[in-house]
């Protein structure tokens, strides 16, 4: 078949390899010059398996009241006049019931191991390179408390195979010396070593490339303006070239992986996804010789940040607001990261020469993205991914692809059917 897809973030250019892989015809359409220039570009960089709990979980619930008043809280919700934003704010609240974010932390979970092991695969196939690292993510927390819920909770992970080591303070500096200056602040941590890290944006630009020499066409510099949806299916898809001329792009099925903006683009052909923009943030640290960065993964528990070294640079990204389509920096928040960051790794670069950068990442109320077949015959959709784009990005893709080629995915989890709204 040609399918068509829409979006060539490291969602969609996975969907696209693994479709082209299956002997599909595939044509990828993005609105920018080249793969991953949104949210795909700068995020935290972590294939992080052992980060399937949700953003929506009693944890969460308990420090809402606080964030509300706090300007650079880990989320920040920010009403705006649109019904679509509050919908999605009492899912979410749902959401955080113990017994469903149990069960949203199993089926994410499921998917994550999935999407890790196709990674893997792809990569000992291709030798795809991406500053990819797999020496596990350390989990450090600074509040013994949390550190104790934490060790209750990753009994779920344990109960899925995967290894969850409880380290002490002066083993969590043992793994990642860097801690040394902050040692006192540090109360203990978890460590899982099967968890990877990589720039995503590196992965997705190399991954479209040999994706070409599959045969995959990419459209860049083409805007989606509508889907033409008639009788239960999709006739074409409407686009703007950058020469400003308009053109109709056909194909036998279409893929939705416009992240955010999906929910606007299907909504107008009568399709509703719980998917709404949460808004992070990270900064970039360009490393010099003389530099003391963490070398390991890492996630800052306290502060919702995750901190990577890819290459030569120092990735710490993290935080969600939820304010919209809003695609302009507040200072504020990475400002936030770089006093955070360098309050524990004072050595870690320049902070007057961060980067700093924002995207709009497409969050579900449940952490659930959206994989699957809709109600129109030949239109599917991977979008919704959140926080875990990357890390779940070479799963769904290779899912995405089986379920178009009338297969089903060999991993337990709950398909769109469960997902869309009604």
């Amino acid at each position: 078949m040609k399918i068509v897809v829409l979006g060539a973030g490291v969602v969609g250019v996975t969907s696209a390899w693994y479709l082209a892989r299956a002997g599909h015809d595939v044509v990828v359409i993005d609105r920018q010059p080249a793969p991953a220039l949104e949210t795909s570009f700068a995020n935290g960089g972590q294939v992080a398996v052992s980060h399937a709990e949700p953003w929506a979980n009693p944890g969460t619930l308990r420090r809402i009241p606080q964030w509300l008043w706090q300007r650079d809280a880990p989320m920040a919700f920010h009403p705006q006049p649109d019904w679509h934003q509050w919908l999605w704010m009492l899912r979410f609240l749902v959401e955080c019931l113990p017994s469903r974010a149990e069960r949203n932390t199993k089926a994410t979970l499921a998917l994550a191991l999935y999407s890790l092991r196709m990674l893997q695969a792809l990569r000992a196939e291709t030798g795809i390179e991406y500053e990819g690292q797999s020496t596990g993510i350390l989990h450090f927390y600074t509040d013994t408390r949390a550190l104790d819920r934490a060790i209750h909770a990753a009994e779920t992970l344990k109960r899925a195979g995967i290894a969850v080591q409880v380290k002490s303070a002066d083993e969590c500096v043992a793994l990642e010396p860097a801690f040394g200056p902050s040692r006192a602040r540090i109360a203990g941590g978890l460590y899982t070593p099967s968890d990877e890290s990589g720039d995503a944006h590196k992965f997705t630009s190399a991954l479209a490339a040999l994706a070409a020499r599959l045969g995959v066409q990419f459209r860049f510099n083409t805007s989606v303006e509508f889907i033409d949806a008639r009788g239960g299916e999709v006739a074409s898809v409407a686009v703007r070239n950058d020469d400003g001329t308009d053109d109709r792009v056909r194909g036998d099925a279409y893929v939705v992986a416009l992240g955010s903006y999906s929910s606007p683009v299907l909504r107008a052909i009568g399709i509703g996804v719980p998917v709404y923009p949460a808004k992070g943030y990270s900064i970039t640290i360009d490393l010099a010789e003389g530099d003391v960065a963490p070398e390991m993964s890492l996630n800052d528990e306290a502060y919702k940040l995750v901190y990577s070294h890819l290459g030569n640079q120092l990735r710490v990204a993290g935080t969600a607001s939820l304010e919209g389509y809003n695609t302009e920096i507040d200072p504020a928040r990475c400002e936030a990261i770089v006093r955070r960051t360098f309050a524990l790794f004072p050595r870690a670069g320049r902070p007057e020469r961060a980067q700093f950068w924002t995207g709009l990442r497409p969050a579900t109320p449940s952490n659930l993205p959206c994989i699957g077949r809709t109600k129109m015959r030949n239109l599917f959709l991977n979008t919704g991914h959140g926080t875990l784009g990357w890390t779940l990005a070479c799963g769904s893709g290779a899912s995405l692809a089986q379920i178009v080629s009338g297969a089903r995915p060999p991993v337990e989890f709950p398909f769109l059917s469960t997902l869309l709204e009604h």
